[in-house]
């Protein structure tokens, strides 16, 4: 059923063992409340199947890595956040601090500090977007 980690905060977390400000959860996905946010929102979606990260997505978690990428549009919704000022995307190994897959949906972008929008750029080697992760999953390039 659910994949647990020992010693994985999130893991913890999704399991109601590590308290944290859940926002969204269905039996797929879990959606908190960034500790350190980037700016006045800040939140992750997490698999509820213990994922290391977004490299290790293997292809027969493309469905599950869809529903990720879909809950974006839930927590936009519920929240009111405008998507163009909305940034969303997958800090891409080494550059991991919590060894669980998590998405990031960060708004608005222009309350970001300079160091934030670095940390939080786009298609950099360090935060990839959830189309680079997919054409990884898929194998295909961009």
């Amino acid at each position: 059923m659910q994949a647990h980690m020992d010693n994985c905060i999130f893991c913890d977390i999704i399991n109601n063992k590590a308290p944290s400000e859940k926002i969204y959860e269905d039996d797929h996905v879990t959606c908190i409340k960034d500790t350190n946010p980037a700016s006045t929102h800040h939140y992750l979606i997490l698999p509820n199947k213990h994922i290391r990260n977004a490299k290790e997505i293997k292809p027969e978690d493309a469905e599950l890595f869809d529903r990720i990428v879909s809950t974006v549009d839930i927590i936009l919704e519920q929240q009111g956040l405008d998507p163009a000022e909305t940034r969303t995307g997958f800090h891409w190994p080494p550059f991991n601090t919590v060894h669980h897959l998590h998405l990031h949906v960060i708004s608005p972008i222009s309350n970001m500090n300079m160091i934030r929008k670095f940390m939080f750029a786009t298609n950099t080697y360090w935060f990839v977007s959830t189309d680079y992760v997919k054409s990884q999953i898929s194998g295909s390039k961009l």
